[in-house]
């Protein structure tokens, strides 16, 4: 059995804590006992400590930004560096994608102007469509999604993998290393997306003016948690 490593950076009464873990685990089809959590607001792993895992997962941030950063920023982008440097296989997803691409020479800022929330069509690059593990989509797909910080350029050793109308720099691959990244949520499926945003309903209204009720109705079904599985199977 694997064991994996779920890295976040949330406060310890955030009540989607928990919730991040039963999505990976959903995902993953392993059991929650599989998925070890560190939070780098207490501090960061070090190198010792992630060679104990086969695959590190960088999951998302409740209310932390890479672009507003904070004195935990600079230990935390180290800790990616150093995981990039080990080569163990890691998966990073909304925030877990914008803090590797900021720790490997990417740019993060944020823009309201570019924030996505809810489902959001999404389309792969032509790397996208030759790559091992996003082949397994459809060119275009609905994506799960929450942010206002956006990658706007990425680090030199990366490989864009799929863009939206809004954000150019929706997923991609480190070059000659075991490391993706996505902009949206291949852990949430429709269901737990809607709990995802009911923790954080003030992000509903800030990014689509909308009132929670009427952004549920628009909230549409997503079948990307096979990307985690094909992942981890890969590994």
């Amino acid at each position: 059995m694997h064991k994996f490593l779920l890295v976040q950076v949330r406060d310890q009464d955030d009540p989607i804590l928990s919730q991040e873990v039963a999505c990976f685990s959903d995902s993953l089809n392993c059991e929650p006992t599989q998925i070890t959590v560190f939070d780098l607001l207490s501090g960061c792993p070090t190198a010792q400590y992630f060679s104990c895992f086969d695959v590190v997962l960088l999951g998302g941030s409740g209310d932390y930004s890479v672009a507003e950063g904070g004195e935990w920023l600079p230990p935390a982008l180290q800790a990616m560096r150093e995981l990039h440097d080990l080569g163990i296989p890691t998966f990073a997803s909304c925030w877990g994608f914008q803090a590797m691409a900021a720790a490997l020479g990417g740019e993060v800022i944020t823009d309201m102007s570019r924030a996505e929330l809810g489902t959001v069509e999404v389309c792969l690059t032509d790397a996208g469509r030759s790559d091992p593990l996003f082949g397994c989509l459809e060119s275009c797909f609905p994506a799960p999604m929450g942010h206002q910080d956006c990658v706007v350029k990425l680090p030199p050793n990366a490989i864009r993998l799929a863009s939206s109308s809004k954000v150019k720099n929706q997923a991609f691959k480190i070059a000659d290393k075991p490391i993706y990244g996505t902009q949206f949520h291949p852990e949430l499926n429709r269901s737990s997306l809607i709990d995802r945003v009911k923790a954080y309903p003030k992000y509903v209204e800030a990014i689509t003016g909308e009132p929670l009720e009427k952004f549920i109705e628009k909230c549409e079904p997503t079948d990307l948690q096979k990307l985690l599985r094909t992942f981890a199977q890969s590994v």
